[in-house]
């Protein structure tokens, strides 16, 4: 199983996405493919993100059944604790 999210992203890979994956939401594509595809696919992501976010997650076997990988700007951190894939928040940005 694959997972993509992404926000902000140009109408243009968006319409990549969706040429090999199902968008169940918006932003939101699932599909089920083998690494090399799915490598493929995180390629054309990085190369048409643009100012945006994304994230893609799939099955794996770790201990959470799942890994991650994160690309642009977002408060939300990927991290390791103890081989275990975390999340950590940066602090919000307060107003000058």
């Amino acid at each position: 199983m694959l997972v993509i999210d992404v926000e902000n992203a140009p109408p243009r890979l968006r319409g990549r996405l969706a040429v090999w994956l199902l968008e169940v939401r918006a932003g939101v594509y699932v599909g089920d493919f083998s690494v090399k595809v799915r490598d493929m696919i995180w390629n054309q992501v990085e190369e048409g993100l643009g100012q945006g976010n994304a994230v893609m997650i799939w099955s794996a076997p770790t201990e959470s059944g799942f890994d991650f990988k994160t690309l642009g700007e977002n408060r939300r951190i990927p991290m390791e604790m103890d081989g275990i894939k975390v999340v950590s928040f940066l602090p919000q940005e307060k107003d000058a």
